[in-house]
């Protein structure tokens, strides 16, 4: 009896392995399925910008006195503020619906325009506003900003905005210098990107995106963003 009943715990030792390596194989598999679809997912974000078409380059300044936002085209009549951040879903709505718009007012001195590169959803968000001020410093702050939306993954904090892809953004924007890599690798706006995101209690902006034109709250009445009607409001100032 004492022997049978060393065997079958011997049994039950050696099932207990046996399932606990087929846990163990059923969880790697899944982290392998995990990390190879996280891949494929960045790889098909990365085609979306082959072709990018690249605007001249836009030199801004950051201003303390506005916030510590970038300022782009300075002392046009109109000024719009832009407060977003790079993981905000409905900016990238904003941005599909107006951003050609507000590029082109840059471009023509048509308006100033005041990006605050916001970072208040996460590790991710801080990450890509560096690397967006970053890219202000080589005068592609307009290029990047639009890749960063056109990228933009569907779930915040993923991981995606890290350090070696937001370095593949910018080469997609023309953005291929050391100072770039060395930028978004080192932190190098991190001091300006918290300056931004702290200046939203003065500006009483509590969410993004927030639109200021001619420092009045800009509020759509549509239920989705409408170009006409943000020229309108732009227009009438």
């Amino acid at each position: 009896m004492a022997k049978q009943a060393k065997a079958t715990q011997g049994g039950d030792h050696f099932t207990r392995w046996l399932v606990i390596g087929m846990v163990a194989l059923v969880v790697v598999t899944g982290v392998v399925f995990s990390v190879t679809s996280s891949k494929t997912k960045a790889e098909a974000s990365f085609t979306a910008l082959k072709g990018y078409t690249l605007g001249a380059e836009v030199k801004g300044t950051v201003d303390v006195a506005q916030g510590s936002g970038l300022v782009l085209n300075p002392g046009a009549p109109i000024k719009i503020d832009l407060w977003e951040d790079p993981q905000c879903p409905v900016c990238r709505l904003f941005e599909e619906a107006n951003g050609a718009y507000i590029d082109d007012l840059v471009r023509t001195k048509k308006a100033t325009v005041v990006f605050h590169v916001l970072s208040f959803l996460g590790d991710d968000s801080v990450r890509a506003s560096n690397a967006a001020m970053c890219a202000a410093d080589e005068g592609r702050y307009l290029d990047f900003h639009k890749a960063l939306y056109i990228v933009q993954p569907p779930l915040e904090n993923s991981g995606f905005f890290n350090g070696p892809n937001l370095i593949k953004i910018g080469s997609y924007v023309g953005l291929k210098s050391k100072s770039f890599t060395d930028c978004v690798s080192k932190g190098s706006k991190l001091a300006v990107v918290q300056a931004q995101t702290d200046a939203m209690q003065k500006y009483n902006v509590r969410g993004t995106p927030t639109v200021f034109i001619n420092d009045k709250l800009w509020v759509r009445k549509s239920g989705t963003f409408d170009v006409n009607e943000f020229r309108l409001a732009v227009e009438a100032g």
